[in-house]
């Protein structure tokens, strides 16, 4: 399991998978750690590619300072696993928060990523929630039941295994992480570096409550040039855990359309 030391000598675990020569960098959300992809790598076919799923600072195998949870920092930390991976060109597959701190990577180094996968992503300009989501959301660290609510609000097509495995990761997160990243988020703030982005880009939209087909298409489509929304319909907030055969079906026949370009 690889180990580096981020840009503020934070320790940042990541895992490679497979060894194959296209590459593919898989960036998980707010509340959960690199493991909330585990279920799709089961369900993908990995011949022929390499995939570098890193733990963001706060959460699984890497350390977890008491600062650095900006959007900025966690794009840096990405782009440092992938240098780290020795990636030169790869596709970057981003979840939720994960989505933002994706597109901020292709519009940062748009030489180097091919392809850019957003799921159920926070748009750059971040998302007002209501009040009493914030609340729930802000003071959820280490919480299992406010956790188990929040994806009870979160999902649709949860299995109970699929949820204990969940709550087990969101429990370990560390509370800096919770508090700030989650401010990060809401706030985003960097719609305006979304010109920059070259990659053709697919946005997964599901029956997500919280990030339904027509805000994604609004917030995120109609922003980035040339990018396509498909449209899941049943799961919600995690289709990669929820629906992870149909997730992993669309991400491979959009990887074989890269390669005919």
């Amino acid at each position: 399991m690889p180990t580096l030391v981020s840009s503020d000598q934070t320790p940042l675990h990541y895992r490679v998978i497979g060894d194959g020569p296209r590459s593919v960098l898989l960036v998980h959300g707010w509340m959960v750690s690199g493991a909330v992809f585990d279920e799709l790598v089961e369900k993908l076919d990995t011949a022929g590619l390499r995939l570098v799923i890193p733990d963001l600072r706060g959460s699984g195998g890497s350390g977890a300072p008491a600062s650095g949870y900006t959007l900025e920092q966690h794009a840096r930390d990405v782009l440092a696993v992938a240098d780290h991976a020795g990636l030169k060109r790869f596709t970057v597959v981003g979840h939720s928060m994960g989505g933002q701190l994706a597109q901020w990577v292709a519009a940062q180094e748009p030489s180097r990523v091919e392809g850019l996968v957003l799921l159920n992503t926070v748009p750059a300009s971040g998302m007002q929630l209501p009040p009493e989501a914030v609340g729930l959301f802000r003071t959820s660290a280490g919480d299992r039941e406010k956790q188990k609510t929040i994806l009870g609000l979160a999902c649709k097509q949860l299995s109970e295994a699929a949820l204990e495995r969940l709550l087990k990761d969101s429990g370990a997160v560390a509370p800096a992480s919770i508090q700030s990243s989650f401010d990060a988020w809401t706030g985003g703030g960097f719609e305006a570096k979304l010109a920059s982005i070259t990659a053709p880009t697919l946005v997964l939209a599901t029956d997500d409550p919280f990030l339904p087909p027509a805000f994604l298409r609004e917030k995120v489509v109609h922003l980035i040039r040339g990018a396509r929304l498909a449209y899941l319909p049943g799961p919600g907030h995690y289709p990669q855990v929820e629906r992870p055969a149909e997730t992993a079906a669309l991400l491979t026949s959009f990887l074989a359309g890269l390669g005919q370009q």
